[in-house]
């Protein structure tokens, strides 16, 4: 089956530890600290591979972690940096916290490639702890942990045009004549399990067309592999449906269309805002009262702009005017592919598991600590932007403005935590 969605465990590499030690050379018996820092941990990353249209590379392996930061060394040798991990997606692939749901990244547009989760900082060595009354300190910092979550990953199909209609209408030969796809095709319900994807050609101008798998009744409550297939109709421009519209089986096609426009409003009410076009198929089969058929679903669906074409999938007969009005709909859709926004960052939860205190000390400084802040700093590059602005949403989330402010705190005023001073502003 096609691979569109995956459950996955990523863990980032940990931080190496700064190292404890001491010069020694000849003629200096005692000399001072020359631990050097730990490497930082690798980093989890995603990045979009062109040449991948599955997931299938997630089905079979559960786990993966990048590398750990080494330890530093002698003589302030500092430890190497862990190797990244990149991990490579299709193109659409949609990366959820697998716990709560919520968007992690959308790999999409413009979005090629992002860090999912950040490698630990590697900890100071033992000579960056030397002061005046401390010359031997035998102290170095840890390094900063890893991070390790659950992600679920979703590969909506990227596809200008929707192939959409219940089992068995032909969308599968359709596709296999309009573009460079070869879907399997045979007279049975449900034979198509993959989004197939087909680029069609157009005098020079293409665009990408999707073969949605066939839709049932109670598609969006989940029954049968509603969801599964539902999801890949979010990103496309225009929807095509595809009706038997020579009732070779005996169903009826207006009856089709409103059982899958009441599908796709139940799962997402915008999709029925994306323009429609409806292709009545199996005309080159003459059945009694096929053009009553044509008629009925003109009349309508056009008062509502909803052009109805009459083709043959198989001879061909309407298939150019049919593409030829896809491209002009297309021309009226936004450029711009959907992208879901951030809704949630791994670290957050991985920090907020973790106490702190908020107190003000003797010198009238506030002092901000505990393991969970400990962790946040361990695994924060404060000095970059990205890193900075990761920093002020975290003690606004974590609730530690608010307790700084219950305390009195005012502008100017000193704040601490462990080796970092600032002035507080609003």
């Amino acid at each position: 089956m096609f691979a569109d969605r995956a459950r996955i465990i990523i863990k980032s590499g940990k931080g190496g530890d700064g190292h404890v030690s001491f010069r020694r050379e000849k003629f200096v018996p005692n000399g001072g600290p020359d631990g050097g820092d730990g490497g930082k941990g690798g980093d989890i990353i995603f990045e979009v591979d062109e040449g991948l249209n599955t997931l299938t590379d997630y089905r079979h392996r559960r786990k993966f972690a990048a590398q750990a930061g080494e330890e530093g060394g002698k003589k302030n040798c500092h430890g190497k940096n862990g190797a990244d991990l990149i991990l490579k997606v299709p193109e659409g692939t949609v990366i959820k916290d697998a716990e709560s749901g919520k968007v992690i990244a959308d790999m999409s547009g413009d979005n090629k490639r992002q860090i999912i989760l950040t490698g630990g900082r590697g900890g100071l060595g033992n000579q960056h702890y030397a002061t005046s009354t401390m010359q031997a300190p035998k102290y170095a910092q840890p390094g900063g942990e890893s991070i390790e979550i659950e992600v679920q990953l979703e590969l909506k199909v990227i596809a200008d045009v929707g192939l959409v209609g219940f089992p068995n209408v032909g969308k599968s030969t359709f596709l296999s004549r309009v573009t460079n796809a070869k879907p399997k095709i045979a007279n049975y319900h449900f034979t198509t399990l993959n989004p197939n994807l087909g680029v069609v050609d157009l005098d020079g101008n293409g665009f990408v067309i999707a073969d949605i798998p066939g839709l049932i009744e109670g598609a969006s409550e989940g029954i049968g592999l509603g969801h599964e297939f539902l999801r890949h109709i979010e990103r496309t421009k225009v929807i095509i449906h595809m009706v038997d519209g020579a009732s070779v089986e005996g169903r009826d096609p207006l009856e089709d269309i409103k059982a899958i426009n009441k599908e796709l409003e139940a799962y997402d009410p915008a999709i029925l805002e994306k323009p429609q076009v409806i292709a009545a198929n199996k005309m080159d089969v003459c059945m009694e009262g096929s053009e009553e058929i044509i008629e009925k679903l003109r009349k309508e669906f056009e008062p509502k702009g909803i052009e109805v074409f009459s083709i043959s999938a198989v001879s061909g007969q309407g298939v150019k005017e049919l593409l030829y009005h896809v491209q002009e709909l297309l021309k009226t859709c936004p450029e711009e592919v959907t992208v879901y926004e951030p809704e949630f960052d791994p670290a957050l939860r991985f920090f907020s598991e973790e106490p702190f205190t908020v107190e003000v000390n003797e010198e009238g400084e506030y002092v901000v600590e505990g393991p969970r802040i400990e962790k946040m700093l361990g695994y924060t590059n404060i000095d970059s932007e990205k890193g900075f602005l990761f920093f002020q949403r975290f003690l606004k989330e974590q609730g530690i403005l608010k307790q700084l402010e219950e305390l009195g705190i005012e502008e100017g005023d000193t704040v601490r935590m462990y080796g970092l001073m600032f002035d507080y502003y609003k």
